[in-house]
């Protein structure tokens, strides 16, 4: 199976660096998540709602662009951070709509569909396409997905890779810059076949794992990563179960159901964030470490407990990396058959 993916992998790797882009022309519509996009040129100033469309506009050579960005778990991955260090940060969380608007931008990148939609805590994409303000919504957030359930929204169908694809080539279109931006992909194409080459030669068909972002309190339930989700896609590449199956992005489960699942190993996300106290991955380990149900959960006692950066949890560049980090962590393991 494992091997089966590598050759997919590698096959659509090689037959898209056969393509050369071809430059933007303008007026360029764009469809994305419902709404109908117009450009008339490159936009010159733009702003970003999370930190994926963030550091994906700095991935693809556009930090000139930005004049404010916000929602943020990780710091800036260290390549940017020249780039990132002049930029207004209009929030860690999510700013306001007048912060926004007030940076006059010609284009809202937003990572999450409940920061700008039709709940937005930011607001609607109907009150900024009044004022002429553009939104691009990350597919990954909007397709096959319901946000208007569960906390952080449910899935309908799995995440597909493709829609970090997708998001870096519209992106690209859109700022006129679509060369990088398939040699971006073709980047994060091999990345991923590396990943998945890295675990061929295991024996995964009796692993499973759980992953842990935060709680909002260390003595209630965690959340965790649903089975349809990126998590969950990681796992599924590399040929591991997740234990969780809630088609919820990130829902609630007892640590009784999850001792009871005994996930193999146990990823935990490590953030700057501190909404809540599990954000801190230092207090995420001790408590597994000392509660009475959590340290006798084989993970737990064996220490197969991997530490990734959220952002390398969500629909980002850097969820390459991430998985990059969970093959060699698994690879270095002496799993029980």
């Amino acid at each position: 199976m494992l091997l089966s993916r590598l050759a997919t992998l590698v096959t659509a790797l090689g037959l898209s660096t056969l393509a050369h882009a071809a430059p933007t022309h303008y007026p360029l519509t764009v469809e994305n998540c419902g709404s109908t996009l117009t450009f008339e040129q490159a936009p010159s100033r733009a702003v970003t709602i999370g930190q994926a469309g963030t550091e994906m506009l700095f991935a693809l050579g556009l930090g000139n662009t930005l004049v404010g960005t916000s929602l943020w778990f990780n710091e800036v991955l260290a390549q940017y951070k020249t780039a990132n260090d002049p930029i207004p940060r209009l929030a860690d969380n999510e700013p306001s709509f007048e912060a926004v608007i007030g940076k006059r931008p010609q284009l809202v990148a937003v990572e999450l569909e409940w920061m700008v939609g039709p709940q937005g805590v930011v607001g609607t994409r109907e009150q900024f396409h009044e004022l002429q303000i553009p939104t691009y919504l990350m597919p990954s957030d909007c397709e096959a997905k319901d946000n208007l359930v569960g906390a952080d929204g449910t899935r309908l169908e799995a995440f597909r890779i493709d829609s970090i694809y997708k998001s870096i080539s519209q992106l690209a279109e859109i700022f006129d810059v679509q060369e990088r931006g398939r040699q971006l992909n073709d980047e994060l194409k091999a990345s991923l076949a590396r990943s998945v080459a890295t675990v061929q030669d295991k024996d995964l068909k009796h692993t499973s794992a759980l992953f842990w972002f935060s709680s909002a309190s260390l003595d209630i339930d965690p959340y965790v990563a649903g089975h349809k989700g990126i998590p969950d896609f990681m796992l599924n590449t590399l040929g591991v179960r997740n234990v969780v199956q809630s088609d919820e992005e990130w829902p609630t489960v007892g640590w009784e159901t999850i001792a009871k699942a005994n996930p193999t190993f146990l990823v935990i996300a490590r953030m700057d964030r501190r909404r809540f106290p599990a954000d801190d991955h230092l207090k995420k380990l001790a408590f597994l470490r000392s509660d009475p149900v959590t340290r006798n959960m084989d993970a737990v006692k064996n220490n197969r407990i991997i530490i990734l950066d959220a952002m390398a949890m969500q629909a980002s560049v850097r969820m390459f990396d991430g998985l990059a980090t969970l093959a060699s962590a698994i690879d270095g393991y002496d799993l029980p058959k």
